[in-house]
């Protein structure tokens, strides 16, 4: 595939690339395409969620197969509040996404594949080998600088004794001890005897403490009783909320993180990585000066379109006490089901808006509120 010309090559074999080179597989068989990935294996070693109400039902049928679980709801815990909240939830797992990928695009795939260098319409791999295309789109993931705070987790896979009991994921757990900003644990069960438990903070530094999020992690699961017969995997990772900036300018096609491509309040990006693999799809021009008007374009419009929330955490992050944060929460799932949704779903109303504004500003101080949304 190195010797004609491609039309696409796609670099970073993580969420927004994997999902777009499914779709392309499957949308335009006609289009020539390699996805390059420099680990072992697609995907990395990540976890991806999405809320059933965040995609239309065209996209959660082309993404069912690639999920390990779906559950018809989920439950919250946190301080005045325990709700289970309908409308769905779903996990894909990266080991998952692999070998789906794989069975999926065959040669397309080539991994243990790093790059020297990246242009709009060619690639150097590690190896010296050149390859051209119509378009080059990057997906590997590295942000740009803006100001913000962190979502930052240790997670583990864990195989129980046991069982756990659990019939449906626990999206927070925040009754737990609040240590460096706003903390709970989040918990999805795969089967009768494994769970994942990810130990999660709105944290103002990016940094982990391993040692002591594992001990709390154990701490937690003792705490239900569950006795751990073995510690399958763990992934760890800080994501950057932001809190203000301006909109990305691409000088040539990217997507996923690099694109600013995210919800700005809860980190999730499987939502805006399949739309932006669907409109991909559709584009009748795929070289890369239109791809990269096509894809810097829908990066102004969503950067734009979460300004709302870059004010929630900013009023998050600068106006209330980091131990105090849970308020914020546990006032926000007071709200009902429906709104829930739609701000997981980035499409909050004006009445939705002027409602979480509302209970979020009763939260903190008045002064703090007003000058950490004004900031």
């Amino acid at each position: 595939m190195s010797g004609a010309q491609l039309d696409l090559v796609l670099v970073g074999g993580g969420l927004a690339n994997g999902l777009l080179a499914s779709r392309l597989r499957a949308t335009r068989p006609d289009l020539s395409f390699v996805l390059l990935e420099a680990g072992p294996m697609l995907g990395g070693n990540h976890t991806w969620s999405f809320h059933g109400t965040d995609l239309g039902p065209g996209q959660r049928s082309w993404l069912e197969p690639i999920c390990a679980m779906n559950w018809h709801s989920h439950d919250v815990l946190l301080p005045g509040v325990k709700r289970t909240i309908g409308g769905g939830y779903h996990s894909i797992r990266s080991a998952d996404f692999d070998r789906h990928l794989r069975e999926e695009l065959g040669d397309r795939v080539r991994t243990k594949c790093p790059v020297a260098e990246v242009g709009a319409t060619w690639v150097v791999l590690g190896s010296g080998e050149r390859l051209e295309a119509r378009a080059v789109i990057d997906g590997r993931g590295a942000h740009r600088s803006f100001p913000c705070g962190y979502q930052k987790f240790l997670g583990q896979d864990l195989i129980l004794e046991a069982p756990h009991g659990l019939q449906r994921p626990l999206l927070m757990d925040a009754t737990v001890e609040q240590i460096d900003g706003y903390r709970f644990v989040y918990v999805l069960p795969w089967s009768e005897h494994h769970v994942l438990v990810e130990d999660t903070y709105y944290s103002d530094t990016p940094e982990l403490d391993l040692p002591a999020l594992r001990a709390r992690i154990s701490a937690w699961v003792a705490a239900r009783g569950w006795k751990v017969a073995q510690v399958v995997r763990e992934e760890a990772a800080a994501l950057p909320i932001p809190v203000a900036g301006d909109p990305p300018v691409l000088d040539r096609p990217m997507v996923g993180l690099g694109a600013g491509l995210f919800h700005a309040t809860t980190g999730y990006s499987l939502p805006v990585a399949a739309d932006v693999a669907e409109r991909i799809c559709a584009a009748k021009d795929l070289s890369a000066p239109a791809l990269t008007a096509l894809l810097g374009e829908l990066a102004r419009r969503h950067w734009e379109g979460q300004r709302f929330f870059r004010t929630l955490n900013r009023m998050m992050f600068r106006g209330a006490r980091p131990t105090e944060r849970v308020r914020i929460f546990s006032s926000f799932y007071k709200h009902d089901e429906a709104m829930i949704g739609r701000f997981y779903a980035g499409k909050l109303t004006v009445t939705d808006k002027l409602a979480a504004m509302r209970r979020g500003v009763g939260t903190m101080p008045a002064l703090a509120a007003l000058k950490s949304a004004l900031s």
